[in-house]
């Protein structure tokens, strides 16, 4: 089955989970100047697009480089976005990313792997392997998943406060689940795949 432009961008933003990063952006940026805490999260949005438009140029590469099949690739972006899904579904209190560091984040946790973590980089590599002749469409859709990001993570302080931490943790829930059905649908593709390489 092949996936549609518009199923590719909510795919690309449930993985990137700018509403799960909204209360850890909240808490490492709180130190941060007003002023200077938009910049950071424009930066911080533009080092993981960097990332993830490096592996859609460098997907299939890997792909050859290390000798990897499509139904591998699935199964294994599968497990990765089940992994993702369930941290969504049954997210915890503790600090997961390192989130206690001292002074204005760089890079890591916010740019990766908060927006660009492994979830993001095995959708993307996988959509190239997929699909490589839809390379343009795939940046596009990209494009605009990150400015979706952009946008709600530079409101995070006013969504923080609007929906509070229990509508927050609500909403990335239901997220959740719409991403674990993704995941199994990964999973059930890959091993059609697979089985079908066996016969």
């Amino acid at each position: 089955m092949e996936l549609s432009f518009s199923s590719v961008v909510v795919i690309l933003l449930l993985v990137m989970d700018p509403v799960g990063n909204v209360p850890l952006f909240v808490s490492l940026l709180r130190e941060v100047d007003r002023d200077r805490r938009t910049r950071v999260i424009v930066r911080e949005c533009a080092i993981a697009f960097g990332v993830l438009l490096a592996f859609i140029f460098a997907g299939n590469f890997l792909l050859t480089l290390l000798g990897l099949s499509d139904s591998s690739l699935n199964i294994a972006g599968g497990v990765i976005l089940f992994l993702i899904a369930l941290r969504m579904i049954f997210r915890g209190r503790e600090p997961i990313f390192g989130e206690h560091l001292a002074g204005e984040p760089f890079i890591v946790p916010l740019a990766i792997p908060s927006i660009a973590g492994p979830a993001a980089i095995a959708t993307v590599i996988l959509l190239m392997s997929r699909a490589p002749q839809r390379q343009a469409e795939w940046i596009v859709a990209l494009t605009i998943a990150i400015l979706a990001t952009l946008a709600l993570l530079l409101s995070a302080d006013r969504l923080s406060r609007w929906i509070g931490e229990h509508g927050l943790l609500a909403f990335e829930r239901l997220m959740g689940l719409i991403l674990t059905a993704i995941a199994v649908e990964m999973l059930l593709r890959g091993i059609e795949a697979f089985v079908r390489q066996l016969l």
